[in-house]
């Protein structure tokens, strides 16, 4: 029984010991935390150099751990995120995801697996993602998709990419499982092998893009088997990485103009004028709308016009963006190709180094309503060329932009557009404006205008009062004083405003932006000067959060008031005070003392007064006064001591002592000491009646109050001096000394000095003119009730044959122990 006992308490232990060892290991995982998290629960776990997946609250609703090393997910890394919305692991190192390791993310509508070193697809990662709507698998080195149905349930599906470099072969299964696509984008530089097909089971199919490098520089045939997949009339076509030199590599374009494609976007394009030519043949009648052509290296000389005949009446958008001509001085006029300009109604040449548009070939734009010329080289002189010196050619034009070019007259681009008579839209922000005459001649129908990101420091009347919108965002302006009463929108963010705009100046305002800028506060005042704004973003300005501030603003946040803070309340940050410094203003408390200083310091004084005022009452009524400045006294007193104890030791020191006793009486008193006492001590007969060796007795010296203190001195100074300058102290108790008034117990208390033990010495002589005991003098004369225990006292006689004998005792006590002889 023993040894069994022994083993069930051995098993035990080891139990307890796998426990924590368990417990030990789940917590030294090495995994490591991210709490990067914000109020929205999103989580920016990025470049934070994480190897694992970092360890986040499972309340985060997206999750960002792009830029990092992670190599693998495993099983447990996200389990608990069952709210999760969105994941993005682009850009890490990942070779290895567990089969189960999204099974937890029920909700997540995101996922971003691109850019790692996933060699190849599991269906197992998305078989439980039955919310998923967003999926990103591209550049990652696997080569073949399609083998298995990868995307086989995922019935929610609504944009998806995936491919890269490593990609050769799509096989016919790749999209099965997939019934409709928002948007798909295939890279498939590399493409070797494509089963007819694999990309025509989605429908119906949003937006496709498809980069074909290789396909159509070396198989045609597969590159116009891919474009057969996905060309549809309604579906815009977006081709990347294209290199067209000659007649055969438009060759799969005949698939795209067959299924009558009518939105076609090329990008990182290269071509030649005989391709140019050749796929305008191609598209012949064909109904394209909309024709952009992205980051285009063009060679050639522009000769275009072999292709006359073509019809291309339905192009409605040209769009061409960052354009390099090989051979720009070479480049031929565009008067040829009227059979092109004449149709669209919307042209955009943006940054293509463009710096002139002959009027000649302005003319042929009859159709043109929006005309987009930013970020070029034109200049105030250029433009005019281009607007054909202001007559009104573009007689349809209703939205311009010149924004981002190198101009410097306001006056000059108003006068060239005040003839076009349906202009709306005016872009000229981003330019050289650093001055604003007073006058301006604009379109009646101007109704937008933007001149943000210029020089301006000042705003005059020649803004046209027609205007709704209006943008002079990112200028130098400190204030605003046209008034616009048609204005329904104003941005002035990145200005120098130090208060808002006055709202009398816009009578139908509706929008306010005033970001950035140098604004301390605003009031509920200010915006009630506005009578129909509704919308207003004045964040990331420095405010003064000042009581009336916070509370305004937090109502605002609420939305109390009519307007509201579209910008968010995040954007609200107090700049002062001090230690209010970076807090949103929407999260201060502010207490009563900051914000009702005057009343609470009224208050408190009033309050100190009460309370001061009540004290002095309760101390007056308790004699505190009486205490303090009596224990005042005896301090003194208690410091005079020794100096009154060397001069009493000190031979000569008699001629410093004045007096032979201090008299201390009540008033009520007097009466005996005038009549009795003083004559008694100071005017001595010869000798007493029964005297048997008459001789004459030597007068005392008294200290009296009445007559010996002097006048303008403090009483208990008065009674300190006498006190030095007296060899003893009589006091004379009777009821009417110890129940005298306030200056009595004043006058009584400070004697009590001379009771310490380092007084000296020498007692007082007590005289009782009335029988008094301990008990009837009050506690406070705490030594006088001692020495009334401890010491002999004289009691003044009421038989007269008594009071010789009184008399003599008293005077031998004044004399220090002398006999009369």
């Amino acid at each position: 029984m023993g040894q069994l006992s022994s083993l069930h308490h051995f098993l035990f232990l080891l139990f307890l010991f796998s426990l924590c060892w368990g417990q030990r290991t789940n917590q030294d995982t090495g995994r490591p935390s991210c709490n990067r998290c914000d109020r929205r629960l999103s989580c920016d776990c990025s470049r934070g150099g994480f190897t694992r997946v970092p360890m986040v609250t499972d309340r985060a609703l997206t999750l960002d751990l792009s830029f990092n090393n992670i190599t693998e997910v495993t099983d447990v890394d996200l389990t608990g995120h069952e709210q999760l919305r969105a994941l993005s692991l682009h850009g890490n190192r990942l070779v290895v995801i567990d089969p189960s390791a999204f099974n937890s993310l029920w909700s997540l509508e995101e996922l971003d697996l691109s850019d790692n070193q996933l060699t190849a697809l599991d269906p197992r990662w998305f078989s439980k993602l039955g919310a998923l709507q967003q999926l990103n698998l591209l550049n990652n080195p696997y080569s073949c998709i399609g083998s298995a149905p990868v995307f086989d349930g995922l019935v929610r599906l609504r944009r998806l990419a995936f491919g890269g470099p490593a990609l050769r072969e799509i096989q016919r299964g790749a999209l099965s499982g997939v019934s409709q696509l928002e948007e798909l984008t295939v890279h498939a530089n590399n493409l070797t092998r494509y089963e007819s097909g694999a990309l025509a089971y989605v429908w119906p199919l949003g937006r496709v893009t498809l980069s074909l490098h290789g396909p159509f520089l070396t198989d045609r045939a597969l590159a116009s088997s891919v474009l057969a997949d996905v060309s549809y009339p309604e579906t815009p076509m977006v081709l990347e990485d294209l290199y067209l030199i000659g007649n055969e590599s438009v060759k799969p374009f005949y698939e795209t103009a067959k299924r009558r494609v009518r939105y076609i976007t090329f990008r990182n394009l290269f071509i030649s004028d005989e391709t140019i030519v050749r796929l305008l043949v191609v598209v012949n009648g064909v109904p394209v709308i909309s024709f952009i052509v992205d980051n285009v290296t063009l060679t050639g000389e522009g000769r275009w016009e072999r292709a006359n005949w073509t019809d291309h009446r339905a192009v409605d958008e040209f769009v061409v963006r960052n354009v390099v001509v090989l051979d720009v001085f070479k480049f031929v006029s565009f008067l040829q190709l009227q059979f092109l300009l004449q149709y669209p109604r919307k042209v955009s040449v943006i940054n293509s180094k463009a710096f002139v548009l002959p009027c000649p070939t302005s003319s042929l734009l009859m159709n043109l309503q929006y005309f987009d010329l930013s970020d070029n080289l034109l200049t105030d002189m250029t433009l005019t060329e281009t607007l054909c010196n202001g007559n009104g050619t573009l007689k349809d034009l209703r939205v311009l932009n010149v924004s981002g070019n190198a101009l410097k007259s306001l006056s000059t681009v108003s006068r060239l557009v005040t003839k076009l008579r349906k202009l709306t839209h005016l872009d000229i922000s981003r330019t050289d404006y650093s001055f604003m005459p007073q006058s301006c001649p604009w379109p009646s129908t101007l109704r937008h205008l933007n001149i943000s990101g210029a020089k301006l420091t000042t705003v005059t009347p020649c803004l046209p009062t027609t205007l709704e919108v209006l943008d002079l965002s990112n200028n130098d302006l400190k204030d605003f004083t046209v008034a616009l009463p048609s204005l329904r929108e104003l941005h002035l963010s990145g200005n120098k405003f130090l208060r808002l705009p006055p709202g009398n100046l816009f009578l139908n305002l509706q929008a306010l932006t005033i970001q950035s800028n140098t604004l301390n506060m605003f009031d509920r005042s200010d915006l009630q000067s506005y009578k129909r704004l509704s919308n207003l973003q004045a964040g990331q300005n420095k405010f003064v959060c000042s009581c009336d501030f916070v509370a305004f603003l937090q109502s605002t946040i609420k939305g109390d008031g009519d307007v509201q803070l579209t910008d968010g309340e995040e954007s609200y940050v107090c700049d002062s005070p001090l230690y209010l410094q970076g807090e949103q203003v929407g999260q201060v408390h502010l207490s009563v003392v900051v914000c009702h200083r005057v009343l609470f310091v009224s208050v408190s004084c009033g309050v100190a007064l009460f309370v001061g005022v009540l004290l002095c009452i309760l101390l007056w009524r308790l004699h505190a006064f009486w205490y303090i400045k009596m224990t005042w006294a005896w301090l003194k007193a208690k410091h005079s001591s020794r100096r009154r104890q060397r001069l009493r030791d000190d031979p000569s020191s008699d001629a410093l002592l004045t007096f032979d006793a201090f008299v201390s009486y009540s008033e009520r008193d007097a009466t005996w000491v005038e009549n009795f006492l003083v004559p008694e001590l100071e005017e001595p007969s010869e000798a007493g009646e029964n005297s048997m060796n008459p001789r004459p007795l030597r007068p005392l010296t008294l200290c009296l109050h009445k007559r010996d203190f002097l006048p303008g001195q403090w009483i208990v100074d008065n009674i300190m001096s006498a006190m030095e300058r007296s060899r003893r102290t009589v006091f004379i108790l009777s009821e009417n000394f110890v129940q005298s008034d306030w200056c009595r117990y004043e006058l009584d208390f400070s004697h009590f000095w001379l009771f310490d033990g380092d007084a000296g010495g020498d007692p007082a002589i007590l005289i009782l003119l009335e029988p008094l005991s301990k008990d009837d003098i009050p506690k406070r004369f705490c030594k006088l009730r001692k020495l009334m225990s401890s010491t002999t006292y004289l009691e003044w006689p009421q038989e007269e044959e008594r009071r010789e004998e009184f008399w003599r005792s008293l005077r031998n006590s004044l004399r220090g122990g002398e006999e009369d002889d």
